[in-house]
């Protein structure tokens, strides 16, 4: 079973560009961030006719997450658990009928930007206290996950550098919410609940990058940072076979600011 992420920056703006894709990397399940649509207009007609079923969780110009499926979806779930008040769209969930089943969840992280600090803590309702509240509920639902004892696997956009390997030029995020000592630490909390970080389960060392902003060259100059990342239960874990970063993908016309990931599972 092939799982890919990808955060797309908009589904109108790729709609030509990510059926191209699918049918040359062929993954069998895709988990999009950044559709920027409600559920209604995200145009599923042309995933269909491509034999994915859709699930979308969307929200109007903003977030949106969505999983693509060749392989039977159940027991889907919108929403991450833990703030009834959160209208913000970044989370689905569903198990994928393989020849194991997979539990799937979609996430596009908050970014947290811009950070503020009041006496030394994140300020109350800013953005970044929101990114680590989001983590904190994050971490309590992979808890409740784990102790299902079956695969699952948390896969997308984290908005999270994990070291400073993970950029380019790691001294100008220092003091950016993706890679300020909360978020890594927080980040670092969930890894540490027994996941297996794919992409560094299978490649290590600096120069690999899934995000390059589109103002100032960073692409021509490989100025980039890794924030798109799969983390696997112990029983997802014991079924990887690859993880890779699909870097060309960031070339082609009219591209995302990120590039896919994805996975192979004997599944």
């Amino acid at each position: 079973m092939k799982i890919a992420s990808f955060n797309i920056n908009g589904i109108k703006a790729r709609a030509l560009a990510l059926p191209q894709w699918l049918d040359e990397a062929a993954p069998d399940v895709v988990v999009l961030q950044e559709i920027k649509s409600i559920d209604e207009n995200f145009p599923r007609e042309i995933f269909e006719e491509h034999g994915y079923r859709v699930e979308t969780h969307g929200q109007k110009s903003f977030n949106g997450v969505a999983i693509l499926s060749k392989l039977p979806l159940e027991d889907v779930t919108r929403g991450l658990p833990g703030d009834d008040a959160d209208e913000q769209a970044r989370w689905i969930e569903a198990t994928v009928m393989g020849d194991v089943p997979v539990r799937v969840c979609g996430l596009y992280l908050p970014n947290g930007n811009p950070v503020e600090i009041e006496d030394g803590a994140p300020k109350p309702g800013g953005k970044y206290a929101y990114k680590l509240a989001w983590m904190r509920r994050m971490k309590a639902r992979a808890e409740a996950l784990l102790a299902l004892e079956e695969p699952f696997l948390m896969a997308g956009d984290y908005n999270i550098i994990p070291q400073d390997e993970d950029a380019k030029r790691p001294e100008v995020w220092q003091e950016d919410a993706l890679a300020r000592p909360e978020s890594r630490a927080a980040y670092r909390e969930i890894l540490n609940l027994g996941f297996t970080e794919a992409f560094r389960a299978r490649t290590l060392g600096p120069g690999h990058y899934s995000f390059w902003d589109y103002q100032a060259g960073a692409w021509n100059r490989d100025d980039g940072i890794r924030i798109d990342h799969f983390l696997l239960s112990p029983h997802c874990a014991d079924l990887l076979r690859d993880c890779q970063i699909d870097k060309e993908v960031r070339g082609r016309e009219k591209p995302s600011d990120h590039v896919p990931i994805w996975v192979e599972l004997a599944a």
